[in-house]
């Protein structure tokens, strides 16, 4: 019997907790709210958490991509709620908005800095290999919740690039 087949569009995989740093364990749904996913605890309220930073999202293809290069980093091991696949992750930025299953509103506020606890993850202790500076596009992102809602495997996940708008004043003198 074959591995499944992942959905063509754009969903999440793996929905992750854990009662304070990593890794974070795959449950089947959970509920997300302005301070972060119901049952999720950080363990370092400076640098992880919070309203900005309530929700931590990774890419499968990039953790994919990464054990291809012989790190064992699997979904949820770096300490990411949400474990997405199906998007242009390089592309995504802060400002950009993602909607997630039918209600989860979510704002992309920062790349997350590489916590030396995900060290044991990646050959050589290289936890640096998922900082946006030194590789761009590989980092994972935090985001900023605004609209609650419940999440699980499967959501379809929607973006929403962040375009400047410029507006058309019609003055009259």
């Amino acid at each position: 019997m074959g591995a499944m087949k992942r959905p063509d569009f754009p969903h999440v995989h793996q929905v992750s907790l854990s009662d304070g740093g990593v890794p974070k364990h795959a449950v089947s749904s959970a509920h997300v709210t302005i301070e972060g996913l119901t049952g999720d605890r950080q363990r370092n309220r400076k640098y992880h958490g919070g309203p900005a930073r309530a929700v931590c999202l990774f890419s499968l293809e990039v953790i994919e991509a990464l054990r291809a290069e012989g790190h064992s980093i699997g979904p949820g091991l770096a300490g990411e709620n949400l474990t997405v696949t199906g998007l242009d992750w390089s592309r995504l930025k802060p400002g950009d908005h993602l909607s997630i299953g039918d209600h989860v509103q979510l704002e992309i506020m920062s790349y997350t800095a590489p916590c030396r606890l995900n060290g044991q993850w990646f050959k050589g202790g290289d936890y640096e290999r998922m900082a946006q500076e030194a590789h761009p596009g590989w980092s994972r992102l935090y985001a900023r919740v605004l609209v609650e809602g419940s999440v699980r495997p499967g959501d379809v996940v929607k973006v929403e690039m962040q375009n400047v708008q410029f507006r058309m004043f019609n003055f009259q003198l």
